[in-house]
């Protein structure tokens, strides 16, 4: 059987409420406001809606790392803030993917973490030196599943 048709003043209250919640969606998502290139430290700035700013070094970023510093600075905000362009470049980002630090591909990440690990510091040399007067690394233990 046919649902009966909704009356104009239903409509309207349905339109008014699913706006009003896309509008607080919106609200509450940071978007992009405005975008630079600094040339002399390499990096793109980006300023979001809610006040924060992203300082991110186009080392980073497949597509911008071996791009001119005239394409990197070419960059536009699309998609109402939610992503940066660059035409020349055919590279894009979403916002909320450089908020959460999603910067490429599993392959991308992988080696970034390979080339963090090479990092020293004086920490790090400190807890190598303690994990080696210990023995070592502790082995990992196999859990036995029981039955």
């Amino acid at each position: 059987m046919a649902k009966a048709a909704e009356s104009k003043d239903d409509f309207e209250a349905q339109w008014r409420n699913a706006t009003a919640a896309g509008k607080a969606a919106v609200a509450g998502e940071p978007r992009a406001k405005a975008v630079r290139f600094s040339q002399a430290a390499r990096r793109l700035r980006v300023d979001l809606t809610n006040e924060t700013t992203l300082l991110i070094p186009v080392s980073l970023l497949p597509g911008l790392n071996a791009a001119s510093d005239r394409q990197i600075a070419a960059a536009e905000i699309v998609g109402g803030g939610y992503a940066i362009h660059w035409e020349e470049l055919d590279c894009d980002f979403t916002v909320a993917g450089l908020v959460a630090g999603i910067f490429g591909s599993r392959r991308w990440m992988s080696e970034l973490a390979r080339s963090a690990g090479r990092i020293s510091s004086p920490e790090k040399a400190r807890a190598a030196r303690e994990n080696g007067r210990k023995g070592g690394r502790p082995r990992k233990q196999h859990k036995v599943a029981a039955d």
